[in-house]
């Protein structure tokens, strides 16, 4: 066993991490404002003035469990208009296509313990073009694409420091803290190095009166006085490093124009720093925030190292060890991450792996919101709520997180979003299988889910509903944990099946508009795919009928089964509960079929293909012919039993075959039960081979779905051709776009018409598996379609997942597809090798877009690499 996996087993090891957001300005977390505009209430500008409530943000930070320590790194170039002490961004409103991070860094290294830990952030030698991004992106249109830092020419002639910030634990309560600054250009340049320490704020709002403190006791040493906290020292390798102190206080005279007696307040070491202000610092070298004051100056090329040390020792020499413990971290994480990818020889697909695994690492944050008190406000600082209108949140007052979770991206998304969280437990099952059964198992605890059985979709708006994808995630992981350790985690599958039997009700109860078992959940994701708004409310009780939504519920309805017999084998009570779900799956298969008694389904047999329907008040129903993924997801829904498995299920066997004989017109709908497939299979699947044939035609289609990346969300056919529709005497057009979206009919840069999206297309990827695992070589494709090669379906898969893998990869010139054929990106020695995880991809070209630390559903692209090799 390695040292890493040793540590793993010791749940201190992770009390510290990563856990600080890139951004918590702009959250609802953090909107007090009496309209709900979180984005204007708290902005990046003021962010350096305002003592947040629920979370801390900086660059590169670290803190524990409970965040009441945090530390992170803050720069000056001495030109900017304030040190640069968290990443900037644009709000939604700024966006032309939404919010969006204009900063360049890459997540290099992480260990699951966070023993060792490295990223890189490119900051700019000239002034920050903080104006420029703002005015031009406001300039600019939805048809054009976003104006980004590297866009400004910030970084022509390498103009710019490489900041290499690593982490390395001596123990689990003791870090070996490191910066080594770079200067790429050719010429000298000043740098201030900031590496600050600070108490998040409990004591402001009315609820404690502690206070802890940070005090000098000698140059280059800073004393940590908390009485929950194991550090008491922080180390400057420079003995004679000055320390700067203030408070981590909201400045009332900055953030509401009102001065105070009081003084030191969260700003006040950038005062000093960037205005000369002396008296913004606390003469007397004490605060709840403190930073070590590093004032250099780096020669054309040339590299400094700056190290620290936090520890819970009082040492004389405080880095004795520190060299050799940082050599020994590094040589434990290769050789951790050298037995996890012993099966990849390809050394460009270890990096773009092992990148990917960084990301979800330092994705993790430690998330504070008490939905309650969020909701009244606190006793110093009372909320103008106005109930009479929308107010976000208030049916969620149940709600009490205060845990570490996997973020979508810290910057762009530092809120847990459930189904996303999903697909990151699947990679992160790979790295470290614990963490990833305890994000599953957190999520339907019941200071998350609702009483009424809900999950929570997002903080934007806990209501909005996501597809139901965590039983499919809690199987994989509940699977790749079985296979890793060599025993199957029973207690966690059952833990997590017994609350998901409540949201599997809610969905029944809620999103079954008629009781006919067809379900509408309005966006279930898919943000920007129709030709209206999915929430829509139509005249005269219409309603829409989603092809995805009723597929999804299919997919639930199995994965439930599945988990249901899985744990049938060791407790024969839950037969009962998988014959349930078998239940469930046909009635909704037969809905898919005929929609309540109205003409045909969501099933169009002319064009072989799924399309939504939009549900008439008289009986008749529209089939909304545009096709587009929502007509690739009922593939998603499918199951391969084993025979044998029946074999040890005799009680479900028997009920099973029961329904399926006096039942003639559901046992049609289970395709091929009673013809055993390869090696003794059944298959359970909405799409009988005929559909499922018919189907993949249009997905495998270059002229429709199937790009040199992967999926398309849209038939490329509309790009020429938009479809049009008119209800209500409004009309509707939708064109294919393969980037970002044209349109804020949804909101923000919502957009999946066009774009390749990872989540859908490592389902689609896992299904052709699953279809292959059955047909074998007896059913096969002409793939890509009118290309005359015909392929069976494990060929498929396989290929769509290398198409997808080589979004990251190096091709023949050099160039990797996400950078979008930026010279710089693909080419300079110091950018080549570093892989951004978009949240979404080009259509056309694989370019990324969205938010570019999306390491969470995009870090799927790990798994489909040690698939394809293993």
């Amino acid at each position: 066993m390695t040292a890493e996996r040793q540590r793993m087993l010791d749940d201190h090891w992770k009390k510290w991490g990563p856990y600080v957001s890139n951004r918590q300005w702009g959250t609802v977390r953090e909107d007090y404002s009496h309209n709900g505009n979180a984005w204007g209430h708290t902005t990046y500008n003021d962010a350096i003035s305002r003592a947040y409530r629920w979370n801390e943000d900086g660059i590169a930070g670290i803190c524990d469990d409970k965040q009441l320590l945090c530390f992170a790194f803050s720069f000056w170039n001495r030109k900017d208009k304030m040190i640069k002490e968290r990443f900037f961004g644009l709000s939604n409103y700024e966006g032309n296509h939404g919010e969006d991070i204009k900063e360049i860094f890459y997540y290099l290294d992480n260990t699951p313990t966070h023993s060792y830990m490295k990223m890189v952030y490119k900051y700019p030698i000239e002034r920050f073009p903080y104006e420029e991004l703002i005015a031009e992106n406001a300039r600019r249109s939805k048809t054009e694409p976003e104006y980004e830092l590297v866009d400004t020419g910030i970084f022509d002639d390498n103009n710019y420091f490489d900041l290499f910030i690593e982490y390395a634990k001596i123990a689990h309560d003791d870090f070996a803290i490191r910066v080594t600054a770079v200067n790429r250009s050719r010429n000298k340049a000043p740098l201030v190095i900031l590496p600050t320490l600070w108490y998040r704020n409990n004591w402001s709002w009315g609820y404690g009166t502690y206070e802890p403190s940070l005090k000098s006791s000698s140059k280059g040493t800073i004393d940590i006085c908390h009485d929950s906290i194991h550090q008491k020292k922080f180390y400057s390798r420079n003995s004679d490093t000055e320390s700067l102190f203030c408070n981590n206080e909201t400045n009332p005279a900055k953030i509401n124009a009102h001065p105070s007696d009081h003084k030191f307040f969260k700003d006040g070491i950038n005062d000093f720093i960037v205005h000369q202000t002396e008296n913004t610092l606390n003469p007397d070298q004490t605060g709840t925030k403190a930073s070590f004051y590093l004032n250099t100056e780096l020669e054309a090329g040339e590299s400094k190292t700056f190290d620290f040390r936090l520890s819970p020792h009082d040492m004389e020499n405080a880095f004795f060890d520190f060299d050799e413990i940082f050599s020994l971290r590094k040589e434990e994480a290769e050789e951790f991450y050298a037995e996890l990818q012993c099966d990849i020889s390809d050394e460009d697909e270890k990096n773009i792996q092992r990148q990917a695994f960084a990301g979800l690492l330092w994705n993790k944050q430690f998330y504070y919101y008490n939905v309650s008190k969020w909701l009244k406000g606190d006793p110093k600082y009372e909320a103008p709520r106005n109930f009479d209108h929308y107010v976000r949140n208030k049916e969620w007052k149940h709600m009490q997180n205060k845990d570490i979770i996997s973020m979508p991206d810290k910057w762009e998304y530092p809120w847990f979003a459930t189904w996303d969280l999903a697909f990151h437990c699947v990679p992160f099952a790979l790295l470290d299988p614990e963490f990833a059964k305890y994000q599953l198992t957190l999520l339907t605890k019941e200071w998350y889910i609702h009483p009424n059985g809900q999950l929570p979709a997002y903080e934007w708006d806990f209501s909005d509903v996501n597809p139901p994808v965590h039983a499919w995630s809690t199987f994989r992981v509940y699977k790749i944990d079985e296979k890793m350790n060599g025993k199957p985690d029973i207690p966690f599958l059952e833990s997590v099946f017994q609350k998901l039997l409540l949201n599997f009700t809610w969905w029944v109860n809620r999103k079954d508009k008629k009781g006919n078992n067809v379900f509408g959940g309005g966006f279930l994701g898919l943000d920007n795919i129709g030709a209206f708004d999915r929430n829509m409310q139509f005249k005269n009780g219409d309603h829409l009928e989603q092809a995805d939504g009723t597929s999804w519920m299919a997919m639930f309805a199995l994965n439930m089964m599945r988990i249901s017999m899985e744990l049938a084998l060791y407790n024969p009570v839950y037969e009962d509960m998988a014959i349930k779900f078998f239940e469930h799956y046909l009635y909704i298969a037969e809905a898919m079929e005929n929609i309540g008694g109205a003409k045909g389904g969501l099933w169009n047999e002319e064009d072989g293909f799924f399309y939504d329907v939009l549900q008439l008040n008289d009986g008749d129903s529209i089939s909304l012919k545009l096709r587009s993924i929502v007509g690739l997801i009922p593939m998603f829904a499918v199951e391969v039993i084993e025979h044998d498995t029946l074999e040890k299920l005799p009680n479900f066997t028997k009920r099973m075959d029961w329904i399926l004989k006096n039942k003639p017109e559901l046992a049609n709908l289970v395709s091929h039960w009673e013809v055993e497939g390869k090696g003794g299979k059944h298959l359970m699947s909405i799409l009988r081979k005929t559909r499922l044939t018919r189907v993949l035609a249009r997905m495998v289609d270059e002229k429709e779905f199937l790009s040199d990346y992967g999926i398309r969300s849209m038939s490329k056919i509309y790009e020429e051709e938009p479809f049009r529709f008119t209800v209500d005497g409004q009309n509707f057009t939708v064109k294919y776009t393969p980037a970002e979206s044209d349109s804020r009919m949804f909101g923000g840069n919502s957009n999946w018409r066009g774009p390749i999206w990872f989540p859908i297309n490592f389902l689609i990827v896992e299904s052709l598996q699953r279809f292959h695992h059955y047909y074998g070589e007896s059913l096969q494709i002409e793939f890509p379609a009118n290309s005359g090669e015909m392929r069976n379906l494990e060929f498929v898969s396989d290929n769509l997942s290398q198409r997808l893998c080589s979004i990251f990869h190096k091709n023949e010139s050099g160039e990797r597809a996400f950078n979008g054929g930026n010279y710089l990106l693909n080419h300079d020695e110091h950018f080549k090798n570093y892989i951004m995880f978009n949240e979404y991809f080009n259509g056309d070209t694989g370019m990324g877009i969205g938010a570019s630390h999306q390491t969470g559903w995009t870090a799927t692209v790990a798994k489909l690499i040690k698939s394809r090799i293993s």
